[in-house]
């Protein structure tokens, strides 16, 4: 795993662009701690920087920026090409200098071009190439958006580079606000793609190429593939086997997947929570594996948000060298104030405090960790997707009128009112339902039911602030994932709806960012073989109710993972991988919270209305609701700015040659 960046600029002097250069790398040093290197050609005003973690070929030669084997193509490469031997054997005779799968990707670009070459690449990558002969810059990202890459324009400068803290070194960097994907953000607590939170700059979107004639030219965009075609076409030819011949036809993908991503000559092991799809990558890693496999969890001393006991149970049956730590609320807290800097843009999903934690902890062993990340996009695993099938059917057969009036009469009745009744019953509750909010609920409930469309449903379902626009001043909130859940409704049933908008946006630019910053800010790789773009591929050939049955969500990957580990060691209710920031804004987060929530320093920056925040505020630390996403979003944003507005970006380095 390593971190590029570059440019393309209209006019500077050598001295300029190599100091820049330095700075855009050392910036991301982080995400390349063995190796540096920099490229600039004075003649045309492109320059490279990288950072190297060493993964495959340790040797010199895996060295980059790298030149092809004729000097027309130039690559600064983050990510894994895992087939690159394949490939290898498929172009022949060719004078190898190492044993790199940059090597590899360089001939294969010569032999075949850019675009034909990335179609048989299987792996996680995101890379600058600089064609000599053509003066053609050309960045490409993979297919799920497993790695980022951002670009945009600084002035009459073309830039880009893996994380944002890169881009920032430039000379003519303004860091203007979009306030548009700021609204974004206070919906989804993610900025989606291809949106960022600085003018002028964007993310590469997955699947993406993109192609530049010049600095100041327009990027032309080419998508070589997509997840909604994909979809569409799984869609349209859905697998025709049997319960069994599907199972066997996954667990040989899977094997095959992860196989390929055991590849390194450097340590490795995997994140284990225990749930189906840590446990399934961990099963079959082990399976392959001629000694024990390293393992890794995270312990909450809060029974509410602890796997470990869970993870520590799978690990023993199957064998694999665990390693687990509690964590105290301490060592939680302790990583806070090191997001912003983490994350470079706003991004307030709170297992980024978790997900850091269990990779600090397997850096100090291993530096690829596997993870289960992409089951729930796959195959069906969110429990909302049945929530909002539930909710649909019993909403769309109420008159207009009724929803109306139904939304009022809950809205009327004091949330704290419900809670305090509730409490008369609560010695005659489960346990398991004795942490619910029903107060919460029934506002919530009142939030659904006057959605008009299956879609506005799912939408309200994924909102953390009910109109963002409203909230963030002067901003006019972008179409994005409502589109994307609305764009396959002529094929697709709704659940397939809603799990095609969270594979678009939820996984990229939520889940594989918090991993991809979280793994990269302590120097690990993270891999993910359930993202194989031809699993992706599969899964959506496979009808719905081999996903989702008789309310059993993941239902063939079950199956696969029973075949390794007895059902009752897995079979329990979802548990989140988060953090009680709810109580931690009313406990040790209270006086920090009040600071960035106060009225002078919401109108300090002047980004939000103050009065709704405040209100959500008072109503929070009271106990009458429970607004914690809400407010992580406003306080991640206020305290990322206030960070990022006065920290001392510029990462000193001896400069190279």
């Amino acid at each position: 795993m390593c971190g590029v960046a570059g440019f393309w600029q209209t006019r500077r002097s050598r001295e300029d662009a190599l100091e820049i250069l330095n700075r855009m790398g050392a910036a991301i040093a982080h995400r390349g701690p063995d190796d540096r290197g920099i490229f600039f050609d004075g003649a045309t005003g492109l320059g490279l920087a990288f950072r190297r973690l060493s993964i495959i070929d340790l040797s010199p030669q895996g060295h980059q920026p790298m030149s092809s084997a004729t000097g027309r193509y130039l690559i600064a490469f983050n990510g894994e090409v895992y087939n690159f031997e394949e490939i290898r054997a498929q172009l022949g005779q060719v004078q190898w200098r190492g044993h790199s799968d940059t090597e590899v990707m360089l001939a294969a670009i010569e032999q075949w071009g850019v675009e034909a070459a990335v179609r048989r690449f299987v792996g996680m990558f995101a890379f600058a190439l600089w064609d000599r002969q053509e003066r053609k810059l050309y960045l490409v990202r993979d297919r799920l958006g497993i790695k980022p890459l951002y670009y945009g324009s600084i002035g009459t400068d073309f830039v880009f580079a893996s994380e944002l803290k890169a881009i920032r070194q430039c000379e003519d960097f303004a860091g203007e606000i979009d306030r548009d994907a700021l609204a974004l953000y206070m919906r989804h607590n993610y900025v989606p793609s291809p949106h960022c939170i600085y003018k002028d700059l964007r993310k590469l979107a997955p699947g993406c190429l993109l192609t530049l004639s010049s600095p100041g030219g327009e990027p032309v965009l080419h998508q070589y593939w997509s997840a909604q075609e994909v979809a569409r076409e799984g869609l349209r030819s859905p697998f025709p086997g049997s319960d069994p011949e599907a199972i066997a036809e996954l667990e040989n993908k899977l094997t095959a997947s992860v196989r390929l991503r055991m590849i390194a000559d450097v340590p490795l092991g995997a994140f284990l929570s225990g749930g189906i799809d840590s446990s399934t990558v961990v099963a079959l890693m082990q399976a392959q594996s001629n000694r024990p496999v390293k393992t890794f969890t995270i312990g909450f001393h809060e029974d509410e948000y602890n796997e470990a006991a869970h993870a520590k149970k799978v690990a023993a049956r199957l064998g694999t060298d665990h390693t687990e730590l509690y964590v105290t609320p301490q060592d939680a807290l302790d990583v806070i104030p090191l997001l912003p800097g983490m994350y470079d843009e706003p991004f307030s999903d709170s297992s980024q405090i978790p997900t850091y934690l269990v990779s600090k902890l397997a850096r100090a062993t291993v530096t690829v960790s596997l993870s289960g990340d992409g089951g729930d996009e796959l195959f069906g695993g969110y429990y909302r997707y049945l929530v909002a099938r539930n909710l649909w059917n019993a909403v769309r057969r109420l008159p207009g009128p009724a929803r109306t009036a139904t939304a009022k009469f809950l809205r009327a009745i004091p949330s704290n009112s419900i809670n305090r009744a509730f409490r008369v019953f609560h010695p005659f509750v489960p346990g398991r339902l004795r942490q619910l909010a029903p107060g919460d609920k029934a506002h919530t409930l009142a939030f659904y039911v006057t959605a008009r469309t299956r879609e506005e449903i799912y939408m309200r379902m994924l909102s953390h602030w009910e109109a963002p626009s409203a909230i963030v001043r002067g901003s006019c909130e972008p179409d994005t994932v409502l589109g994307s859940i609305s764009s396959i409704a002529d094929v697709a049933g709704f659940e397939d709806s809603m799990m095609l908008a969270d594979l678009l946006h939820y996984l990229p630019d939520d889940i594989l960012t918090k991993v991809d910053r979280a793994s990269m800010a302590v120097s690990l790789e993270g891999r993910v073989p359930l993202l194989d773009h031809r699993v992706v591929e599969f899964a959506w050939r496979l009808p719905l109710h081999f996903k989702i049955r008789n309310g059993i969500s993941k239902w063939i990957l079950r199956e696969v993972l029973y075949k390794h580990v007895p059902k009752e060691l897995i079979e329990r209710p979802k548990m989140g991988f988060g953090v009680p920031i709810g109580k931690w804004l009313r406990g040790p987060l209270r006086e920090w919270a009040e600071h960035l929530l106060s009225e002078s320093c919401l109108r300090g920056l002047g980004f939000f209305q103050v009065e709704p925040i405040r209100k959500k505020w008072q109503e929070h630390i009271s106990g009458d609701r429970n607004w914690q996403y809400s407010l992580w979003d406003v306080l991640v944003f206020q305290d990322w700015y206030a960070r990022t507005l006065h920290a001392a970006d510029r990462p000193v380095e001896q400069p190279t040659q």
